[in-house]
C-alpha cells in the first residue's frame, strides 16, 4: 500500500504525491507510441517518461539542470528505440559537450529498458535568457555519437556536431543530417521547485521518403504553432493527445504502443569483471590496503562493495588464468 502525502505543482495547486514524490496520476507506467499519417508519408512517434526520468534523478542526485539533460536524452532514445526488432538491440546517444555538465549518455533497447547518466550531476547554472533550465550551456559545444547495436558484426555508429547542445534540436540536426530523414523533434522535462520531476516526455515527426512538399509544409506549420510541450503534458494530455493533435485530419493511424521503464543490466558478477580488467598491479594496491571498497555503476549508481577476501579471491582467480 502507497503511503501518500500532500505537496503542490508548479502552478501551487495542491495535489497528491506518494512517498516517493510521484504525483497519483503519474503512477501509471511510461510508454511511447508509433504511428503513420498522410498515407504513409510521415512517421511519428510520442512517450511519456516522467518515473523513468524522476527514477533517474533520485538515482544520481541530479540538479535541475542535469535532469532537464538527461531526462530529453532519455525522452529521445525512448522513442529512436522502440522500432527496433529484438529486445537485446540497443541504441546509445552521446552527448560530449565542453560545458560543466560533462558527457551526457542515454541508452535504450528494443524491450522498452532505458537508462542514463551525466558526467557532473550536481551541476547548477542560472537560468538562460528565456527564464529556462540552461540545458545548452550545461553541454556546450560538442558533438552527438549515436551508436545502434543490432547485434551484428559492428554497431552503426552516427556522429554529428551539436547544433544547439539543447537535445532536442541535435537529434533533429542528427535525423536530417546523418540518416537523411527530416524530423521536428520536441523534449520536454518540468521540473518542480524541490527538485523532482513533474512531467517529462516527447515527440518525433518525420518525413518519409516520397513525402509531398504541402505535407511537408502542414507540418512544419503545426509543430511550430503546438503548445509547449512541458506545459501541455503537464495538464494531463497523453501522448495520444500530443499525436491526435499534431496529425489531425490526415488520417493519422497509432501501429505500437510498448511501456517503458528505467532498467539497468548491472549486477555484481559484471562489476567484479571491471575489477579485473583493472590489472593485477592496481588490485594488488587495493588488497594492500585491507579495506573494503565501494564500486558503483555509470548508468544506474546501484553501489557493490567487495570484501579484502573478495578482492583477494579475485587476485588469487586471476593467477589461475
Amino acid at each position: 500500500m502507497r503511503r501518500k502525502t500532500a505537496g503542490q505543482d508548479p502552478a501551487g495547486n495542491i495535489k497528491e504525491q506518494t512517498s516517493k514524490g510521484y504525483r497519483e496520476e503519474y503512477l501509471m507506467n511510461d510508454y511511447v507510441i508509433r504511428g503513420t499519417a498522410a498515407d504513409g508519408q510521415v512517421l511519428a512517434f510520442a512517450c511519456s517518461t516522467t518515473n523513468m526520468v524522476e527514477e533517474a534523478r533520485q538515482r544520481h542526485g541530479l540538479s535541475k539542470v542535469a535532469t532537464a539533460a538527461l531526462g530529453r536524452a532519455m525522452s529521445g532514445v525512448t522513442m529512436m528505440s522502440v522500432g527496433l526488432k529484438k529486445p537485446y538491440e540497443s541504441i546509445t546517444l552521446t552527448f560530449s559537450g565542453n560545458g560543466p555538465l560533462g558527457t551526457v549518455v542515454a541508452m535504450g533497447d528494443g524491450g522498452g529498458r532505458v537508462r542514463g547518466y551525466v558526467g557532473n550531476p550536481q551541476v547548477e547554472l542560472p537560468l538562460n535568457s528565456k527564464g529556462k533550465l540552461d540545458v545548452g550551456g550545461a553541454v556546450g559545444l560538442g558533438l552527438l555519437n549515436v551508436e545502434k547495436d543490432l547485434h551484428m558484426k559492428e554497431p552503426f555508429v552516427g556522429t554529428t556536431i551539436l547544433a544547439t547542445s539543447e537535445i532536442a534540436e541535435d537529434l533533429a540536426y542528427y535525423f536530417t543530417t546523418s540518416e537523411q530523414i527530416p524530423s521536428a523533434v520536441a523534449l520536454g522535462v518540468l521540473v518542480h521547485d524541490n527538485g523532482q520531476v513533474w512531467t517529462a516526455g516527447g515527440f518525433i515527426i518525420q518525413l518519409l521518403p516520397g513525402a509531398s512538399d504541402e505535407v511537408a509544409q502542414e507540418l512544419q506549420d503545426r509543430c511550430t504553432a503546438f503548445p509547449q510541450l512541458t506545459s501541455y503534458l503537464a495538464e494531463g494530455h497523453t501522448p495520444e493527445d500530443v499525436l491526435e493533435e499534431l496529425l489531425k485530419g490526415m488520417d493519422y493511424i497509432q501501429m505500437d504502443k510498448q511501456e517503458v521503464r528505467f532498467k539497468c543490466f548491472c549486477n555484481k558478477q559484471k562489476v567484479e569483471s571491471a575489477l579485473v580488467s583493472i590489472g593485477r598491479e592496481e588490485l594488488d594496491q587495493l588488497i594492500a590496503d585491507d579495506e573494503t571498497i565501494e564500486m558503483s555503476c555509470h548508468f544506474c549508481n546501484e553501489k557493490y562493495y567487495f570484501t579484502p577476501e573478495e578482492l583477494r579471491n579475485i587476485r588469487a582467480g586471476m593467477d589461475v588464468v
